[in-house]
């Protein structure tokens, strides 16, 4: 084991991005912003808001529809909010969509269109917390303000060979990313790392020799860099159960019920069903009268606390046949692609595999 003889700086990390930073939709790279452009803090939220828990390759097609259809916040807070949750979906996560709308509308109408430049106001727009306070602040604002995502987690826990486990760890390596945070360019620094961890120090295989850190990185001196950062075991996820109702009417409708603000894919169109739950204890009830066919299959998804599997009752309906819960979607006017997963997964299955369906 051997000792490193220098130490971790912003400048050795900020000469890396400028030749190497990743190019995004959303983001202004080293040489727009040398050269006077500024970052559009509506896009850096935008982006910010989308890769909460999702991936840069998942989120860019998102980001490009969003600003295309609403170029500004003030077009944002005018949507419809069923529109935006169907542009949203398929991106998960669904309370983001409904908290992106709620800012949009703060900012519009308390903040003049204005994303505010202070840390502490933007902590208190709706969907914003201290990560994405500080991104916006760092980002669009170049104010020096720690950003600490998973990949800067890992990057510090390696830099300074750290093996207490997250998410123990977490203050110990924010603190360590707030001392390494420097005062000139921040937003370009924050953005480094993160690319560091994304591209360079990556959960496997890290290709250490790459590395513009690496003489001052204690984990690779230590030769303990593939083991870090650790993490404390993960608790089992529980599996939960639950019915959806497919039905088709006779002219091509499907009936849709708009599930309830709060809870999971809350204000999303998706099938009727009944409550998902770890022990089903009782028959769920149709929401209109039909010849119900339960498939083969079942559409299966997995949420961030839970394994989600759905059975699917399928039936072709009348004209004339009204439901007690939701509303048939003329042909026309349907989009599966404008379904969450799980719904979308339980179409389908739906129409491969159900005779009943026509």
């Amino acid at each position: 084991m051997s000792e490193p003889r220098e130490e971790p700086s912003a400048e050795t990390l900020l000469a890396w991005y400028d030749h190497n930073a990743r190019q995004m939709p959303w983001r202004v790279g080293p040489r727009d912003r040398a050269a006077g452009i500024r970052p559009d803090p509506y896009r850096v939220w935008m982006s910010e808001i989308m890769l909460q828990q999702t991936t840069v390759a998942a989120v860019a097609k998102y980001f490009h529809a969003f600003t295309e259809r609403w170029p500004r916040v003030q077009d944002l807070a005018a949507a419809e909010d069923g529109d935006v949750m169907a542009a949203w979906a398929g991106l998960g996560y669904y309370a983001r969509a409904r908290n992106l709308l709620k800012c949009a509308r703060v900012v519009t109408t308390e903040h003049d269109g204005r994303f505010p430049e202070d840390h502490d106001t933007l902590l208190t727009l709706p969907g914003i917390g201290r990560y994405t306070a500080a991104a916006i602040a760092s980002i669009a604002f170049d104010q020096p303000h720690t950003v600490v995502d998973g990949n800067v987690e890992r990057v510090m826990a390696r830099v300074f060979d750290i093996h207490v486990p997250l998410p123990t760890a977490k203050p110990a390596l924010t603190e360590k990313a707030a001392d390494l945070t420097p005062v000139t360019r921040p937003g370009d620094y924050a953005q480094a790392v993160m690319d560091l961890g994304a591209t360079i120090c990556t959960p496997r295989k890290p290709a250490c020799g790459l590395c513009p850190w690496r003489g001052a990185c204690r984990a690779w001196h230590a030769g303990t860099a593939q083991d870090l950062p650790r993490k404390l075991p993960k608790k089992r996820k529980p599996v939960r159960y639950g019915t959806a109702f497919l039905a088709r009417r006779v002219d091509g409708a499907w009936l849709l019920e708009r599930r309830p603000d709060s809870g999971l894919l809350g204000g999303m169109l998706g099938w009727p069903g009944d409550t998902w739950a770890e022990d089903v204890t009782s028959e769920p009830c149709p929401p209109i009268r039909a010849e119900w066919k339960t498939l083969d299959a079942e559409a299966r998804h997995t949420f961030t606390h839970f394994h989600l599997r759905l059975a699917l009752r399928v039936a072709l309906v009348p004209m004339e046949r009204s439901p007690t819960r939701g509303a048939f979607v003329t042909a026309e006017e349907f989009d599966p692609g404008a379904l969450p997963t799980v719904m979308r997964k339980a179409y389908d299955l739906a129409v491969g595999g159900a005779k009943a369906l026509g």
